[in-house]
């Protein structure tokens, strides 16, 4: 897992790193916060999934709970943690929420973007 594939991202760069970056290379968004057990149970299986796909996809982490990063759940009516957006050319494609396997995360974004 490089830094070039998984970072972390706050409300301030978000356009910028997130929805501008889409337009080169499909971005899943992991809205995520410390106290949330699901999300460090979901943590490793989305590197394993980026990791795996060698820059098919890279992965931006929202830490919910620091800054004002609670307003970017909100834009978006995030309602549960972990809850993983899939993003292409500015865009949502889907989303799920809650702790899933590699394979399911995997197979999830293949449904949406193929090959």
């Amino acid at each position: 897992m490089t830094a070039a594939l998984i970072f972390d991202v706050d409300v301030d760069a978000f356009a910028e790193r997130v929805l501008g970056a889409s337009h080169a290379t499909p971005l899943l968004v992991d809205f995520w916060a410390d106290w949330c057990a699901p999300c460090h149970a979901i943590s490793p299986h989305l590197a394993q999934v980026v990791a795996d796909l060698g820059g098919r996809v890279r992965l931006a982490k929202v830490e919910v709970d620091v800054g004002d990063n609670m307003k970017l759940a909100g834009r978006y009516q995030v309602r549960g943690f972990p809850t993983v957006m899939l993003i292409r050319d500015g865009d949502e494609l889907a989303r799920f929420s809650g702790a899933r396997a590699a394979s399911w995360i995997e197979r999830w974004i293949d449904e949406y973007l193929p090959g």
